[in-house]
């Protein structure tokens, strides 16, 4: 089904893959990759090794642009140098927190009047959607801060990224990386009937991810496979390889990807895309799409992947798995139990949703509406939701007849809307379980509470096999057991929708504008530049696996605080470690302390002795005063950052006087990034058996020393007050641009781009 190469290999004329090739060097095939091509064309530095990348257009939702603007305005900034897109389908309910998430829409419509900007109303589209049907072009690059920002199956190299790597976009800086590397995703074979987009995705992700095989790669996709598969399935695999934790995907391109463009009005917007005839790949993922079946992630990860096969037919023994799984990812927190969705040798599912960027697409709706026309979702427990990705796809279902089908059944079809993706919208019933046609499962992404004693489970499938499901009255099902006639319906897109109802500025800035700035709205609080030595304390320690950005700071109803700083940083590793914010605080009254020109001890006690260790144990050199020091906090995770690119897991930190994190390693890129834009040291410490333990201090002298001299390695040592132990130990930083080390050194990105 899914088989992973133990090294790099040759593909010759697009078709055949060779591990060993005497007509060229590896090298030069390297640059016969369609990913090195276009990051070559977008590179600036004139070094393919250290790259410089500048996008061509920017795109933003409603918990991430206002940050954004709010950093560049800080900087100085005066109009949008390139097209940037504000969508609101994060906060589009406007039902959380009285007036303050359509404030945050009319700070996105009068900004996209001043800066010269692209403003899409709640329920239009969704962010990607709207990506897709307006923005993409081919051989084009595109940066978004939301994580699912992929467009690489229409030609276009799309990332995800937090905040500040779009405010250096506005403020005409580039995004530097080191060039990746470039693994083939090799596809042979067609689709069985009944397997769509997400079977695919799920069997590669699980194939990959634990491994890292594809981790701050770019996913190219090729192989004689991919001609089988529709613009709309290609779409549907691509969205999701960023839960492979890759950096960027991008695809061959040919006669469907075209009429994509055509059906949408921008066929000049096309460009074939192939691979050189002799091209080198870095690895290659050899997929055959024939040999793929329906697929299921169970909880708590998109690659918790088994077949829907596998599952009934050993349930009991995969459910138990995934209860011994959850006593990790919850921490012990609630009972969680999948007993009772055993009945009568059946597994039970309450709920069913198809959804957003991933689910929400033309062809997924009209496939589920095949499956379940003529039939009834029945009047128990069970719910079916569907949400189209865009009001363009809902009109064609209209017209065409999929939603009165859908409707029939007892299906609710709802306006486009992310929520259901990350805990906001159809939240299940404690201790249900949803399936889902969306993009992660991770916990407390479909809205439960731990703290509160509340939990459900999410499962990632196909709108197929959710159909199916559906049909059976919520008792899973493979689509391929069912005996459907698929239609096959031809899209049509009404682009009047859009140009009755988004505002384009095309690209002419009115300076005059006011911004309207609702209450919630906030600037960012003043950061100081990075002193000569730092004192942190250790105010969390996270030892799971992996730790995700959903629990560095939860989504939900939170975001509805996006737009305000400090209100938002109270909700931060709330439902990992509900003590952080308060253990953080404390810290920062040392902090603020020094910054007033206080004794910082008079505020922390445990300071005194803090200091009478440090003067004990090193020379006069290397202690410090209240004049030289940094005095902040750290959290200490394994792998934190899976997930989404929100900057404010990073950010939240920040504001509450964090100063670094520890970690083995670091779970994505953009995380890493956020770290170090918002001026925090991305520390590594590679053994599992950390020398340190939560309230322990840490103390880094000469620390902007070690940072304006490029250190990979700095001496640290651990402050135990509580049994008087001082040791020693080394912290690594990894390798850092010197733009990101200079930022680290003034204290953030908004202090390096002030004016």
């Amino acid at each position: 089904m899914v088989k992973l190469s133990e090294k790099g290999m040759f593909l010759l004329n697009g078709t055949d893959l060779v591990e060993s090739y005497d007509g060229m060097s590896v090298e030069d095939a390297k640059k016969n990759t369609m990913a090195y091509s276009i990051l070559e064309a977008h590179n600036t530095s004139g070094n393919m090794e250290d790259l410089q990348i500048k996008f061509d257009k920017l795109t933003s939702h409603d918990i991430t642009f206002v940050g954004i603007i709010q950093t560049a305005r800080a900087s100085g900034l005066e109009k949008f140098p390139i097209p940037y897109v504000l969508t609101n389908c994060h906060n589009s309910l406007c039902a959380v927190g009285g007036t303050i998430n359509e404030d945050d829409h009319m700070f996105g419509l009068t900004a996209a009047k001043k800066y010269g900007g692209i403003y899409v109303p709640p329920h239009q589209a969704v962010i990607h959607q709207f990506a897709r049907e307006m923005l993409a072009e081919g051989g084009k690059m595109i940066l978004g801060s939301d994580s699912h920002t992929r467009y690489g199956a229409l030609g276009t190299m799309a990332m995800g990224e937090g905040g500040p790597e779009l405010v250096k976009q506005l403020l005409e800086q580039t995004y530097d990386i080191k060039r990746p590397e470039v693994v083939a995703i090799y596809m042979t074979g067609e689709p069985a009937k009944g397997v769509g987009p997400q079977d695919v995705a799920l069997a590669i992700i699980g194939a990959v991810f634990e491994s890292g095989y594809v981790k701050n790669k770019v996913m190219e996709f090729v192989g004689p496979g991919v001609k089988n598969l529709s613009a709309d399935f290609r779409i549907g695999v691509d969205v999701m390889t960023t839960e492979t934790t890759c950096l960027s995907s991008i695809w061959k391109t040919d006669e469907k990807i075209k009429e994509f463009y055509d059906i949408h009005g921008r066929v000049n917007d096309y460009k074939e895309l192939n691979p050189g005839d002799v091209a080198y790949y870095d690895g290659v993922v050899e997929v055959d799409l024939s040999a793929i079946k329906p697929m299921i992630a169970m909880p708590f990860h998109p690659s918790n992947t088994y077949t829907i096969e596998e599952v009934n037919a050993n349930l009991a023994d995969i459910l138990h798995d995934v209860e011994q799984k959850a006593l990790v990812s919850l921490d012990g927190q609630v009972e969680y139990s999948l007993a009772d969705k055993i009945r009568n040798g059946k597994f039970y599912v309450e709920q069913g949703i198809i959804a957003g960027c991933a689910g929400g697409g033309f062809e997924n709706i009209c496939a589920a509406a095949d499956i379940l026309k003529g039939q009834s979702i029945g009047s128990d427990e069970f719910t079916l939701s569907v949400y189209p990705a865009s009001m363009p796809v809902y009109m064609e279902l209209i017209k065409n007849g999929a939603a009165a089908d859908l409707m029939e059944t007892g299906a609710v079809l709802k306006t486009a809307f992310c929520g259901p993706c990350f805990g906001a919208g159809d939240t299940p019933a404690n201790n249900a379980f949803s399936v889902r046609h969306s993009t992660r499962n991770f916990p407390n992404r479909e809205g439960s509470k731990l703290q509160n004693g509340q939990i459900s489970s999410v499962a990632l499938m196909d709108a197929r096999s959710i159909a199916a499901t559906a049909a059976n009255k919520g008792f899973l099902t493979a689509a391929t057991d069912l005996d459907v006639e698929y239609k096959g319906q031809k899209y049509h897109f009404d682009k009047s929708i859009y140009e009755n109802r988004v505002f384009d500025s095309h690209n002419t800035p009115d300076p005059q504008t006011e911004l309207k700035l609702g209450p919630n709205i906030k600037d960012w609080p003043e950061m100081v530049a990075l002193q000569d030595n730092m004192l942190l304390k250790v105010v969390s320690e996270i030892h799971d696996p992996v730790t995700t950005t959903d629990e560095l700071i939860p989504s939900g109803e939170t975001s509805s605080y996006r737009s305000n700083p400090l209100g938002l940083a109270e909700f931060a590793l709330s439902r990992k470690d509900p003590e952080y914010v308060g253990r953080a605080k404390e810290v920062q009254k040392a902090e603020k302390a020094v910054e007033n020109d206080q004794c910082p001890a008079e505020v922390l006690p445990e300071l005194k002795k803090v200091k009478e260790l440090v003067k004990a144990n090193l020379p006069e050199d290397k202690q410090y005063n209240k004049s030289n020091i940094g005095i902040g906090s750290t959290i200490y995770a394994v792998k934190p950052g899976d997930g989404s690119a929100r900057e404010q897991a990073a950010s939240c930190q920040k504001v509450l006087g964090g100063w670094a994190n520890i970690a083995q390693e670091y779970a994505t890129k953009r995380y890493r990034s956020n770290l170090i834009n918002w001026g925090m040291l991305p520390f590594i410490y590679e053994d599992l058996n950390i020398p340190f333990k939560l309230g322990d201090y840490i103390y880094i002298p000469d620390v902007k020393e070690a940072v304006e001299n490029k250190s990979t390695e700095i001496p640290a040592y651990i402050i135990d007050i509580e049994n008087n132990e001082f040791k020693e130990f080394t912290l690594k930083l990894g390798d850092m641009t010197d733009d990101e080390r200079d930022i680290i050194l003034k204290g953030c990105l908004i202090n390096y781009n002030r004016k």
